[in-house]
């Protein structure tokens, strides 16, 4: 079962796609902030992080940059969700996908699944 890890500070958001995913078969663990979701993915490697920008203690920027330090999870594929930056404007900061909040529920599982076939390649 592929396991997807959403980080996302709105305890509301995260519930949302965690429900959504978990109906879709996925394997789902969430986080609060950049820090937890390092601390989770050191603990259980996912095939996939949708991941918040604007988060409290450490934000999706940070995340992403120590994520990369860390050669153990460096690899690890990320999408970026953003309802306050352009999402044009992260992918082209962060190199990674990035989808505009809300995000229609129909392009999250869309991106989800792009990923889960990745990974079982």
């Amino acid at each position: 079962m592929a396991f997807v890890l959403v980080v996302d500070a709105d305890s509301d958001v995260r519930r949302m796609i965690l429900l959504l995913l978990r109906s879709e078969g996925y394997e789902t663990e969430s986080a609060n902030d950049g820090a937890e979701a390092l601390a989770l993915m050191r603990q259980r490697r996912p095939c996939l992080v949708l991941l918040d920008i604007n988060m409290p203690l450490m934000d999706g920027w940070e995340f992403r940059k120590q994520q990369l330090e860390e050669p153990a999870l460096a690899d690890v594929p990320v999408v970026c969700m953003t309802g306050i930056v352009h999402p044009e404007d992260v992918e082209r900061i962060l190199g990674v996908p990035c989808l505009g909040k809300p995000v229609p529920f129909s392009s999250l599982i869309q991106t989800v699944a792009k990923f889960r076939r990745r990974s079982a390649s």
